[in-house]
């Protein structure tokens, strides 16, 4: 399982180490844990290296990747599996996590996260490929549920079964990306409350929140997952009934573009643990607490 802390957690910029470094020598519990995108940590050194050396003395650890393309047919890029390895190795970090999404055809990058079928066919390449990355790092991931915009009618399968055999074939946990969530379902017309109902809350290792942009269709809204303002409030609402159902897990604000001062963010991580320290009595027999996670 992840050890990340079951806490709010922030995704790091480097705008925001001096704030950041300021409010843990306040606080050493104000943030529970910070995440970076792998690909952005590649290189050897610099400042970049320097601030989240200084940061991961002090704090938990997620490295997201962006960049595997689990879901594309094509054979996953040894060079850049080497590359995080050497980057895991490195840092040492609590959670790896990435995308049930693909992002390269043919030796080419095409920077988006795009959708995939469901089916038995693409189950066996995600689960090759998922199996393929632990064995190459060593270590357990995480998979998130996507943010999509179109549906294929060849998926024979919903996407909480998809992710949950997954999950029974090779081992993995999951990340509930609940912006995500929200961003579909309004996206497909569908109910938000039954596709969380579908997906396999007890695999939940981490949960996603971030902002999401709105473009008026003529059939109604279009929800972008853009990461760029604050969580809206159906997306808490779903935090909390996640947070009744199973007590909290690790919670991290993704906060990409447009990219606010620390006190803006800073108060996105309070609502959170606010949130998750409201937590009653989990439901059910895959109830976890912060005292079953490991150090």
């Amino acid at each position: 399982m992840s050890g990340l802390p079951a806490a709010a957690g922030i995704g790091f910029k480097p705008v925001h180490f001096a704030a950041l470094r300021a409010a843990l020598g306040k606080d050493p519990a104000a943030i529970g844990f910070i995440e970076v995108h792998a690909e952005t940590y590649m290189g050897e050194g610099g400042l970049l290296h320097a601030q989240l050396a200084a940061l991961r003395q002090d704090l938990a650890l997620s490295l997201h990747g962006i960049g595997l393309s689990i879901g594309g047919p094509d054979p996953l890029d040894r060079a850049h599996l080497a590359r995080l390895r050497r980057l895991c190795d490195r840092y040492q970090p609590e959670s790896f996590s990435e995308h049930l999404a693909w992002s390269s055809h043919g030796g080419g990058y095409l920077a988006d996260l795009l959708p995939l079928p469901y089916t038995s066919e693409t189950l066996g390449i995600v689960a090759d490929h998922v199996d393929e990355v632990q064995q190459t790092l060593g270590r357990r991931m995480l998979l998130e549920n996507p943010a999509t915009y179109v549906l294929f009618e060849q998926s024979s399968i919903p996407e909480g079964e998809f992710l949950a055999a997954v999950a029974e074939r090779t081992g993995c946990g999951l990340l509930l990306d609940l912006n995500n969530l929200f961003v579909s379902a309004t996206n497909h017309r569908r109910d938000v409350d039954a596709m969380l109902a579908g997906f396999p809350l007890s695999l939940a290792e981490e949960i996603h929140l971030a902002g999401h942009a709105e473009e008026s269709l003529p059939d109604g809204p279009l929800l972008i997952d853009n990461h760029a303002s604050p969580v809206a409030d159906p997306v808490w609402a779903l935090l909390a009934e996640v947070v009744r159902r199973v007590g909290p897990l690790p919670t991290l604000i993704e906060w990409d573009n447009d990219v606010p001062d620390w006190p803006v963010l800073a108060a996105e991580a309070e609502r959170a643990t606010a949130i998750l320290r409201s937590a009653g009595q989990p439901e059910g027999p895959a109830a976890r607490t912060s005292r079953e996670q490991p150090a």
